[in-house]
C-alpha cells in the first residue's frame, strides 16, 4: 500500500504560478510511474502529466503543454507539478496517482494503482 499526499495549492490569481507537490510513503518510489490528475466541479476527472519511473519520459495533456512541467525526485519521494501562467480553467482539485508499470506515462487514471486525496487550485480572473 502506498500513501500519497499533496501539498501546495491555493488561490491565485491569473497569470501566477504554483508549485504541487506530493509525497509518497514508499521508500521505493523508482518503482512506480507517477501522475498528476484534476477534477473541476461538474466534470470528470482529467489528466494532466504524467512521468515514468526515471524522469526520462513525460507525457503532457494538450491543454496545460508549455505551462506546467511534471519532474519527480525518487530520492526525496517526491512528485512535482510547476504550473505556469495560471488560467481560470486550471481551477480544479489535483490529484496525484502512483502507477505500478513503472515504464509508462498514461493519461488513463484506471491504470493507476494508488491515490492521493487532492489539493485545490482555485484561479481567480
Amino acid at each position: 500500500q502506498v500513501q500519497l499526499v499533496e501539498s501546495g495549492g491555493g488561490l491565485v490569481q491569473a497569470g501566477d504560478f504554483l508549485k504541487l507537490a506530493c509525497v509518497a510513503s514508499t521508500r521505493n518510489l523508482r518503482d512506480y510511474s507517477m501522475a498528476w490528475f484534476r477534477q473541476a466541479p461538474g466534470k470528470d476527472r482529467e489528466f494532466v502529466a504524467a512521468i515514468t519511473w526515471g524522469g526520462g519520459t513525460t507525457n503532457v495533456d494538450d491543454s496545460v503543454k508549455g505551462r506546467f512541467t511534471i519532474s519527480r525526485s525518487n530520492a526525496e519521494n517526491t512528485l512535482f507539478l510547476l504550473m505556469n501562467r495560471l488560467r481560470f480553467e486550471d481551477t480544479a482539485v489535483y490529484y496525484c496517482a502512483a502507477n505500478r508499470r513503472r515504464g509508462t506515462a498514461s493519461n488513463s487514471a484506471s491504470e493507476y494503482d494508488y491515490w492521493g486525496q487532492g489539493t485545490q487550485v482555485t484561479v481567480s480572473s
